[in-house]
């Protein structure tokens, strides 16, 4: 028979409190760090990751690691799947290469990624755990509305972009592609699905995908490339839900920047849709081989008086079109002129040529004078970027962006 052992009183406390702080303390998770030989892994197989790209001497970065690994602790248990949530971070310091491949020059910087692809809009709210939970519960949630009666259709909301998937059934290659898109897409299109009986009599000729344009007038437009081909399916879908010409605001100006592409911007007042519609027609005729080099949008007139102010303009000039190349910028001379065939896309080519530049501080080049014209080296400069300023600030770590210039 064994002895019996016995525990004094303070030993037995200690003991039972040990043993209650082991049963309450929740499990933390680690959060997965990142560098050049697990990056693609990691990222192309989770569903959602959420990657904090910091750097340790900054004080911001080290407020944020506590946060930042409650807020995995929280979503974890929601969502147990390790391939259904990954938080994960970066040093940029020790891997300046996966900073430089993703653009990051601000710590601490919030991606998003979906199956490995780096979402355009980064996480910009509060740096609280509250606030990143929801985040990641909003990326989570269904972005796909399921349509029960076609009825429905003539409801739509058409001052967006509606894209309509028409199934034979849910569980289908298919569907787990356009929902794949849609998860991707959602922040500039309405998704919207149907199925079985409820679809059939739009699957005539098999399932399909519709787009519907803003507004009643523009006719729909139906996909006819693969429906289990991502790459053609995604590439068909954000072609009609990021236009070609987009809007500049304030609330969106940071991530234009970053995107570090030249403006070609359309300054014009809110209720002249008329000029808009000549730009965007335009920009699709002239300049759709430049698309991938310079950033088309337009700009309420109104709300960027600074920037107009900067070269020379107000409001009561507008439409006015202009370069921002984030070094200078460069005005169209009359907007009138943009319906002349090629005039716009040369605009462009002087701007890369740097024809622009040279014509600010040198004048016309030899080829543009006329017969005898004495040659005049004129001292000059273009107006600075303003645009450049809507970059993101060296205060962003504390959550301000700067734009007061504006």
């Amino acid at each position: 028979m064994n002895p019996a052992v016995f525990i004094s009183l303070p030993d037995l406390r200690c003991s039972l409190l040990l043993l209650v702080t082991w049963v309450f303390t929740p499990v933390t998770t680690e959060i997965t760090s990142l560098d050049t030989e697990n990056i693609d892994e990691i990222l192309n197989n989770a569903d959602v990751a959420l990657v904090n790209f910091y750097a340790d001497w900054c004080r911001f970065s080290q407020m944020l690691h506590p946060i930042f690994e409650e807020a995995s602790d929280v979503i974890k248990e929601e969502y147990p799947n390790e391939n259904q949530v990954v938080f994960a971070r970066v040093d940029c310091d020790q891997h300046s290469d996966i900073a430089q491949r993703y653009r990051i020059s601000k710590y601490p910087t919030l991606k998003l990624f979906r199956n490995g692809m780096m979402m355009k809009r980064e996480y910009r709210g509060q740096r609280s755990v509250k606030a990143l939970a929801d985040y990641i519960r909003q990326q989570k949630s269904d972005p796909i509305q399921e349509i029960q009666d076609l009825a429905e259709i003539n409801s739509l909301d058409r001052s967006k972009r509606n894209i309509i998937g028409y199934f034979e059934q849910k569980d289908s290659d298919n569907y787990r592609v356009f929902e794949r898109v849609a998860s991707i897409l959602h922040d500039d299109c309405a998704f919207l699905s149907a199925f079985g009986d409820v679809s059939k009599p739009e699957r005539y000729s098999g399932d399909n995908i519709i787009y519907k344009p803003p507004g009643h007038s523009a006719p729909d437009m139906v996909y006819l490339g693969s429906m289990t081909n991502f790459d053609v399916t995604y590439n068909w879908i954000q072609d009609k839900c990021v236009p070609l010409v987009r809007e500049i605001t304030f609330e969106n100006g940071e991530e234009l920047t970053e995107e570090g592409l030249p403006f070609l911007i359309l300054f014009h007042m809110k209720d002249d849709t008329e000029s808009l519609e000549i730009f965007q027609n335009e920009v699709a005729r002239q300049l759709i081989s430049e698309k991938g080099t310079v950033n088309f949008l337009h700009a309420d007139c109104d709300k960027f008086r600074h920037p107009l102010l900067h070269i020379q303009k107000t409001p009561a000039d507008c439409p006015v079109i202009a370069i921002d190349s984030f070094r200078h910028m460069y005005v169209f001379e009359n907007f009138k002129d943009v319906l002349i065939p090629g005039k716009l896309k040369q605009f462009v080519f002087d701007l890369h040529s740097g024809k622009l530049h040279r014509e600010f501080h040198h004048g016309p080049d030899p080829t543009d004078r006329a017969p005898g014209e004495q040659v005049q080296d004129v001292a000059s400069s273009p107006p600075e970027s303003s645009f450049q300023k809507l970059a993101p600030s060296e205060y962003r770590s504390v959550g301000i962006t700067i734009l007061m210039n504006f």
